[in-house]
């Protein structure tokens, strides 16, 4: 059986406040191969490493994460001692250690992102190989496969396997990310036969851990990548 992926969800989520810098850093420390992560754009335009469309549920503040400025979202403090982080602030300290999953949470997030992939394979020493960039939104996916074809896509579904593929076709994505639920032996060969690699969210136990590992998924994204 090929490597699997171990994909630390949010860093790693269930021991540190997820999409924080602690919490990459400790999916790193737990040997990850990849990490994924949500972005949104704010008020002021950067892209910051957040999952909700509101701050309150992780924060101490309220409001829409695209209705805030940088400097307010600063301001907050997430699950009571850390911070949000910008985009560039999460791939500095990975600078290529491990594989990047970024996943277009936010709308018109798909136009600043393309231009910040570019600029870490131009200038900062990246390949489009080190990102998948991901997401459940239709038009997100269309811009980006249209500003720069480079970029590596992954088709983010809850809800239909059928549909994913559709739109991986569409985009020349190069994967498929469907929950777990969704896994058949059938399916995962459908996919590899289409030349889509599978990875597959958010699995954190044991049984099921083993269930798409035997399917033969390409990549496991989990709160707990220690137990991978």
């Amino acid at each position: 059986m090929a490597d699997i992926l171990k994909i630390g969800h949010r860093g790693a989520k269930g021991h540190v406040a997820e999409n924080t810098l602690a919490s990459f850093a400790k999916a790193l420390e737990m040997g990850v191969d990849a990490i994924e992560l949500d972005v949104h754009v704010c008020a002021t335009g950067e892209l910051v490493v957040f999952h909700d469309f509101t701050v309150d549920r992780t924060t101490n503040g309220t409001g829409e994460v695209h209705k805030l400025s940088l400097s307010e979202l600063k301001e907050l403090d997430v699950e009571g001692e850390h911070k949000i982080a910008t985009l560039e602030e999460v791939l500095k300290p990975i600078d290529s250690q491990c594989y990047v999953n970024i996943e277009m949470k936010g709308r018109h997030t798909a136009k600043p992102l393309a231009a910040l992939l570019k600029k870490y394979v131009d200038e900062e020493g990246y390949s489009y190989t080190d990102f998948i960039v991901s997401s459940f939104q239709y038009e997100e996916l269309k811009i980006m496969s249209e500003l720069n074809p480079d970029v590596h896509l992954g088709i983010l579904t809850q809800a239909s396997v059928a549909q994913a593929w559709e739109w991986a076709e569409e985009f020349s994505a190069k994967a498929i990310h469907p929950h777990f639920s969704l896994l058949t032996k059938d399916n995962m060969k459908r996919a590899h036969n289409a030349g889509l690699r599978v990875y597959t969210w958010t699995v954190n136990e044991p049984d099921d851990i083993a269930r798409v590992k035997d399917y033969g998924v390409d990549g496991i994204i989990s709160d707990y990548p220690e137990r991978l």
